[in-house]
């Protein structure tokens, strides 16, 4: 088993562009025309080829791009017990697009067993040598619980969970109980990613929120609460990361505003390993919040964007480098792409050329700033 540890100094979060042949696939299954043992069959044979193209780009770190997902968090929500696929009148309403309609719908007690990402993993791993390593992603605790109690879901989970603080506990032990299966079957990195701090420091998002009674402090304070709980009792040698997102849907974003709103919380307290920021654009601020970064946590720079095929200027995100050493240690960051490819099947607009170009770009940019 690989003894290699996320983050890497070059470095990616996880999801990348679906091949035409593999959408197609899809579609053709949800019609009704293709069997699931043949669905299974290609997503295989794309996620090999996949693995092979991220060890020839030279990347430490392999995941299978999320290719046998529709959403970078539903599917895996739905994979836990007490939890149904549902489609709704409407999805959320990004800058510039409305998404596609999915939620995930509490439907009875919540629980961890057997979840079919155990064995998704296991397809990975397989491909680990001893240059590369198999990280899984999955959606924070907090993402569960804030898709639990959206506004079309909240009355529903309430009847099951008329008691906020059981509902947390059930989402944390559920969790425990997929990570424990996960290191069982020799996963040692794990990635949350987690949009939901990316809510909590958008001023339109506490605007849509005005009058609700709900405060910071209770609103971070549920999510911190959830997350860490989850990784009570975790193995010593099991990695868990954070990478907090804005929002990535065919290349538009949902929020906006400076980490400093939630820095007291995740970047301070949360029990995770490293942060993977995204730092694209100006929507993220200035880097004056890494301050807040307790002592043992890694810093991954977003500082490539995965929403536009132009490749940035290298000595620019040098430059920028340089300025998050002023609150971190210059050893403590690392580079990587602000976000996935395809958070969701519909992929972001770039090409699949372009997309390896930015991992290009990640890599020559980390080898001049580290020489690793």
């Amino acid at each position: 088993m690989s003894n290699l540890k996320t983050p890497f100094r070059y470095d990616y979060v996880g999801s990348f562009l679906r091949p035409a042949s593999l959408k197609k696939a899809r579609q053709d299954y949800e019609n009704g025309d293709l069997p699931r043992n043949e669905l299974r069959r290609i997503e295989d044979r794309e996620i090999t080829d996949l693995v092979r193209k991220q060890k020839a780009a030279g990347y430490h770190v392999i995941t299978d791009g999320e290719f046998r997902r529709a959403y970078w968090h539903l599917d895996f929500m739905w994979g836990l017990q007490g939890i149904d696929h549902v489609e709704l009148s409407h999805g959320y309403y990004f800058h510039g697009e409305e998404t596609t309609h999915g939620t995930a719908r509490c439907t009875g007690k919540i629980s961890g067993e057997n979840h079919p990402f155990v064995k998704d993993f296991l397809f990975v791993k397989q491909f680990e040598d001893e240059n590369t390593v198999a990280k899984q992603t999955i959606p924070a605790p907090a993402q569960t619980l804030s898709e639990l109690l959206r506004e079309d879901n909240v009355n529903i989970t309430r009847a099951i969970y008329p008691d906020e603080h059981e509902l947390i506990r059930d989402i944390a032990s559920a969790y425990r109980t997929v990570l424990q299966d996960l290191y069982s079957a020799g996963c040692r990195n794990i990635q949350f990613d987690d949009c939901t701090w990316g809510m909590i420091v958008d001023d339109d998002y506490w605007s849509s929120r005005a009058g609700s009674g709900i405060t910071l402090e209770d609103e971070a304070g549920r999510y911190l609460l959830v997350n860490n709980l989850a990784l009570e009792g975790r193995p010593d040698d099991l990695i868990v990361n954070t990478h907090i997102c804005r929002g990535n849907y065919h290349s538009t974003y949902a929020c906006s505003g400076s980490y400093d709103r939630a820095a007291d919380y995740v970047f301070a307290r949360e029990n995770t390993d490293a942060l993977y920021l995204e730092y694209d654009d100006e929507r993220s601020g200035s880097f004056e919040a890494l301050s807040k970064v307790s002592p043992d946590k890694k810093v991954v720079l977003g500082l490539v964007t995965t929403k536009r095929p132009e490749l940035e200027d290298e000595d620019a995100v040098i430059a920028r480098i340089n300025d998050a050493a002023k609150y971190i240690p210059l050893d403590r960051l690392y580079l990587s792409p602000q976000c996935g490819f395809a958070s969701c099947e519909i992929g972001n607009q770039l090409t699949e050329e372009e997309q390896w170009a930015k991992l290009a770009l990640v890599k020559r940019i980390s080898e001049r700033v580290w020489g690793e």
